[in-house]
């Protein structure tokens, strides 16, 4: 079988409860994305996954990805990566939507980027250097990262253009596994929080 990509967002922080733009801040993690990374990981080590035996993990090197990674159960197996950083937002960091609204109406960061921070091509060229890694494994991989880069991941691995993303959404601590159809990219599944109920 084709390797697949696991794709876990980091736990519940206060910035993105409050729908803060959190780049390269490195927020901690509230209590509730403690109580699901936990959760997380007792999902991957139940049927279907079992543990994910033999799974390459990786993980952004912020504090609030590598903590829902060690939660999850698979900190000691997980390399940190650049790659897998969050957006920088630049002079957007820590701005909600509507506080970027608010001084340029109209702004949608897949379509518009953001000012002093990472270029479309940027966020592009990390995605899909993920890809890349990710396809050539010779088994299913698992990496513990951000909502904005987890979703740029997503629509590179379909062969779409980066905005594509604007249309999936992403929950922190949920799970969406990138897989193949009839020999094509394919989402297997997407912001599953089943392990949350």
């Amino acid at each position: 079988m084709a390797p697949r990509i696991l794709l876990a967002r980091h736990g519940q922080t206060e910035w993105s409860l409050s729908g803060k733009h959190t780049g390269r801040t490195d927020v901690p993690l509230l209590e509730e994305g403690r109580r699901g990374a936990k959760l997380l990981g007792e999902r991957l080590h139940r049927a279907p996954y079992d543990g994910l035996p033999g799974v390459e993990v990786r993980t952004s090197p912020l504090a609030r990805a590598r903590e829902t990674c060690e939660l999850a159960g698979f900190g000691e197996r997980a390399r940190a990566w650049d790659s897998l950083l969050e957006w920088d937002y630049g002079a957007y960091e820590g701005m909600t939507p509507a506080d970027i609204q608010a001084v340029r109406p109209g702004w949608l960061i897949w379509r518009d980027g953001v000012p002093e921070g990472e270029t479309l091509a940027e966020m592009t060229a990390r995605a899909d250097e993920v890809v890349s890694w990710a396809r050539a494994e010779d088994r299913d991989v698992l990496v513990f990262a951000h909502g904005h880069i987890l979703r740029s991941i997503g629509a590179r691995w379909l062969g779409l253009p980066i905005d594509f993303a604007a249309r999936i959404r992403l929950n922190p601590t949920s799970l969406s596994v990138l897989g193949w159809a009839y020999g094509e990219p394919a989402i297997d599944s997407w912001n599953d929080l089943g392990h949350l109920v």
